[in-house]
């Protein structure tokens, strides 16, 4: 699937099998407040679809200065919050033995930004997983109140974290 294809927005509505809290989330990825950017993720179809939430809040840091009297998330993170939704969701399940894995970016393809994220709202980013492994590719989206306000294809390499 790519930004050109069909839309993920269907899988907000599709039965949660399985939720992650951000324990969970935080034992499969290293990211620490206040860089975490993801809060929740809710399992679909095991190594295939998830959906990231993040809860903006008014004081993250970023907000400080982008923009002072009209807060906007900006859109870099915007994507940086459905990677880590990836890594949130898969790290455990591929890490093998001691050797814990981390999702790093290798590239961001067709990456399309369409509306504001700002203070308050409840960030949904369904990600579907394209290919899982060595090198893995999702396609991911983001959604505030059902509209549509960020898209990409992203790819990574898994490699291994030294903590």
């Amino acid at each position: 699937m790519s930004a050109k294809s069909a839309s993920l927005k269907d899988f907000l509505t599709r039965p949660v099998l399985e939720t992650y809290d951000t324990q969970h989330i935080k034992r499969n990825i290293p990211h620490r407040e206040p860089f975490l950017l993801v809060d929740e993720i809710h399992v679909l179809e095991p190594g295939k679809k998830y959906v990231g939430i993040h809860q903006v809040r008014a004081d993250e840091y970023y907000f400080k200065g982008h923009f002072p009297g009209s807060p906007v998330m900006p859109g870099v993170l915007v994507v940086e919050s459905m990677s880590q939704a990836f890594g949130g969701s898969i790290m455990q399940a591929v890490s093998k033995g001691n050797k814990k894995l981390l999702p790093l970016f290798l590239s961001i393809e067709e990456a399309k930004f369409r509306g504001m994220v700002q203070p308050g709202d409840k960030l949904e980013m369904p990600i579907e997983i394209l290919r899982l492994g060595k090198i893995s590719k999702i396609y991911a989206e983001a959604y505030v109140n059902g509209k549509l306000c960020a898209q990409a294809t992203l790819n990574f390499i898994l490699g291994e974290s030294h903590d």
